[in-house]
């Protein structure tokens, strides 16, 4: 069975052709027109991967948005809209979403920006009896567990969005160490990301406030000018 695909969106004229598209390339799609139905779709039935319009009847696409995140939905979310500003990018990605494509546009970059984030999310959708990594014991002890794509500070699993994992599990690979906006730009986002740097400030943004929600002792250094460091220890209150 192929990787599972929410489309939601109102306008049959952009709805009917890409699923149709995406149905050809092997996607199991499965479409809806409203806000309230995507929610309960997404979080209930296993979706890799949710395309998501802004201009829904019921609900707006960013509450949409926000609301799958903040219920732990952990999978792929790509925004397509006719909203087109740097601000409503930044607001989009700062609810949660991975990816923003601007209406009208072209099926294959689409498509390219679709399987380099399902290529990332993958895994995250496991489904296994939650267990906390060897070394986590202790409260607060920050534990990225890369092939099953799961963060637990403690005993307790932090939910984070594809970007975000992927994010700091290639901090925590060089943690101590400085890690370069541009090589977190490249291996994180990829060639297909053609967007401002600012995505990469506001998942940061939205990274940090997680794992201090979550009373992570580890913190995420800003080195201005050069990058990002993971160091250990709690933030500064």
């Amino acid at each position: 069975m192929g990787q599972r695909i929410l489309v939601v969106e109102d306008d049959d004229g952009i709805a009917v052709p890409l699923v149709r598209t995406l149905s050809r390339e092997g996607y199991e799609v499965e479409r809806v027109a409203e806000g309230a139905t995507a929610v309960s779709r997404a979080l209930g039935d296993g979706f890799s991967l949710v395309v998501l319009d802004l201009g829904l009847p019921d609900i707006d696409g960013l509450d949409v948005c926000r609301q799958l995140r903040d219920e732990g939905f952990a999978g792929g979310i790509i925004i397509l809209t006719a909203r087109d500003g740097e601000l409503d990018r930044v607001v989009g990605l700062d609810v949660g979403a991975d990816d923003y494509i601007a209406k009208p546009f072209a099926l294959a970059e689409l498509l390219a920006r679709l399987r380099a984030l399902l290529r990332r999310s993958a895994a995250a959708l496991t489904v296994a009896t939650p267990a906390t990594p060897e070394g986590a014991a202790s409260a607060g002890t920050l534990a990225v567990d890369a092939d099953a794509r799961r963060v637990f500070s403690g005993d307790r699993e932090v939910a984070l969005s594809t970007k975000e994992f992927d994010l700091l599990e290639l901090l925590d690979r060089n943690r101590g160490a400085v890690v370069t906006r541009e090589r977190l730009m490249d291996e994180v986002w990829d060639e297909n990301w053609f967007g401002s740097t600012k995505t990469l400030d506001v998942t940061i943004a939205r990274l940090r406030q997680k794992l201090e929600d979550a009373g992570a002792e580890a913190r995420i250094t800003t080195i201005r000018g050069v990058g990002f460091r993971l160091d250990d220890g709690a933030a500064d209150a």
